[in-house]
C-alpha cells in the first residue's frame, strides 16, 4: 500500500472516529433531555394531587400526613427537583413566580413594588434548570 494511500485511510478513520465521537455525545445529551421531559411531564400530571396534599397539611396537624409530604419532597428532590422559593417579602421574579393577583401595598409604606406578599400555590423546577411550575404568588402593587 502507497503512502499516499495510507494516510488517506488515516484521514477517514480519524473522521469516522471523531463522527462516532459526536454521534455519541448527542445521543447522550437526548437521553438526558427526553429523561427529563418525561420526568416533567410525570411531576405536572401530579402537581393536582402534591396541591391537595400541601393544603391539607396547612390545616391539619396529623403527623402523618407531615411526615409522608417530607418523604415525598425528599424524592422529588432525589429527582434534581426542587420547590421554587417564594417567601413573603421577597422579590418577585417573573422567571420563577407568576403573579396571580396584584394587592395593593396599603398603608405599609415599607413594602416594595413587585415584593410577594403571599403564595398562592408553590412552583417547582428542576435543580440548575427549567421551571416545571412557577410558583403562583399575590404582589404588592404601585397604589
Amino acid at each position: 500500500m502507497s503512502a499516499k494511500k495510507q494516510k488517506e485511510l488515516q484521514e477517514q478513520l480519524a473522521r469516522a472516529l471523531a463522527d462516532y465521537d459526536n454521534l455519541r455525545k448527542r445521543v447522550e445529551r437526548e437521553r438526558g433531555d427526553l429523561a427529563e421531559a418525561l420526568t416533567a411531564r410525570l411531576v405536572s400530571t401530579l402537581m393536582p394531587a402534591f396541591d391537595m396534599l400541601f393544603k391539607a397539611q396547612e390545616h391539619l396537624s396529623d403527623s402523618g400526613l407531615a411526615m409522608g409530604m417530607e418523604e415525598l419532597k425528599r424524592g422529588l428532590g432525589d429527582m434534581q427537583i426542587e420547590e421554587i422559593p417564594a417567601e413573603p417579602g421577597t422579590s418577585f421574579d417573573e422567571n420563577l413566580h407568576e403573579a396571580v393577583f396584584v394587592a395593593d401595598r396599603g398603608k405599609a409604606k415599607n413594602k416594595k413594588k413587585n415584593e410577594i406578599k403571599k403564595l398562592i400555590l408553590a412552583g417547582w423546577k428542576f435543580r440548575n434548570g427549567p421551571v416545571i411550575r412557577h410558583a403562583k404568588v399575590e404582589v404588592a402593587g404601585n397604589t
